[in-house]
């Protein structure tokens, strides 16, 4: 079969297609025919040699920590029933605050049985696996951040696939959205999408223009999936007493800023390491609660844009660039 290596770790010329041998599922697993694989910025950092102490990963090896497919064949340990279904999941080697996410840019992928979500019908491969992450993330940002109607709520990175299920899950919930983003393709998608106001955070002044827009009050929620300089600009534009939740770090780095002034100001500050770390939290639950949401009409899963399994080296560029919108997909 093919699959995806990262040959050396480097620029996005280092990804490439060869020829493996066909995945075996042993025991708890099956191997999935896969149709979708997520593309995640982390793909793109750890491809750039980012992160090697976290993820123990030495080229060559096959990216991709999410897939979307058909199980083909199980374990002998597993319930054959899953033969023959479409189903979402992490792959073998991914997981959700541990792993590594590897192995999806192929044709078939190995998955553990535990962590299949299966598909409905009304949902087409490729949105299942664009939510494969951001759903059931978005989900638990959303509850831990406990909107209430009328909140400001101010949301970086909102162009991104995260970003723009926490645009609506917010609006929803009543609160006014603040979203900050790069470029007008995304900030016209934010405005679309329900934002009440949109900022772009590639101009210098752009936290104090966030939080004149919160009508000078400043966010009573920022939802940070930028991280870096920007997620310090936004706690600038926080309200006293607010909430801050910092879960991604498309800056390159979380969020850094002075605690001691953030604390003395009343606002209380969760990193993406206290929600993945919630052992309360029923990820598979949240992934179906997700996909429910979009059969329903409730939520809209953008895909900006998406890519044949050879051209996986355009998919990590698109995102390097920051041009990518909403999820970026590779299709087999």
């Amino acid at each position: 079969m093919r699959a995806v290596h990262a040959t050396e770790f480097g620029r996005p010329e280092v990804l490439s297609v060869r020829e493996v041998p066909e995945p075996v599922a042993g025991p708890g697993q099956v191997v999935v025919d896969v149709a979708a694989a997520d593309v995640m910025f982390l793909d793109v950092q750890l491809r750039s040699g980012w992160g090697t102490e976290f993820f123990k990963l030495e080229p060559p090896y096959v990216p991709g920590g999410a897939v979307a497919g058909v199980v083909a064949t199980v374990g002998p340990d597993v319930d054959p029933s899953w033969v023959g279904k479409r189903v979402v999941t992490d792959t073998a080697a991914s997981g959700i605050g541990g792993g590594q996410p590897i192995g999806g840019y192929a044709e078939r992928a190995l998955a553990k049985a535990e962590t299949l979500v299966a598909v409905p019908e009304e949902l087409s491969l490729p949105e299942a696996v664009a939510l494969a992450h951001d759903g059931k993330t978005a989900l638990a940002v959303f509850d831990r951040a406990a909107i209430r109607p009328g909140e400001w709520v101010l949301i970086t990175a909102a162009g991104g696939g995260l970003g723009t299920l926490l645009i609506q899950l917010a609006r929803a919930a009543g609160a006014h959205v603040v979203a900050a983003a790069r470029g007008d393709a995304k900030l016209e998608l934010a405005s679309r999408l329900g934002a009440n106001a949109v900022v772009d955070y590639s101009e210098p002044d752009w936290s104090a223009k966030a939080h004149a827009a919160t009508d000078g009050v400043g966010a009573n929620v920022v939802l940070d999936g930028a991280g870096g300089a920007l997620g310090a600009g936004a706690i600038e534009a926080a309200a006293d007493g607010g909430r801050f939740i910092g879960y991604g770090a498309a800056a390159g780095e979380f969020a850094d800023f002075d605690r001691e002034a953030v604390a003395a100001r009343g606002i209380t500050v969760l990193g993406l390491f206290d929600l993945t770390g919630a052992d309360e939290i029923d990820w598979l639950a949240l992934a179906a609660h997700a996909q429910a949401e979009v059969v329903a009409g409730r939520l809209e899963v953008v895909i900006g844009q998406s890519f044949p399994l050879e051209q996986a080296d355009r998919a990590h560029t698109a995102i390097e660039s920051r041009k990518a919108v909403g999820r970026t997909l590779l299709t087999v």
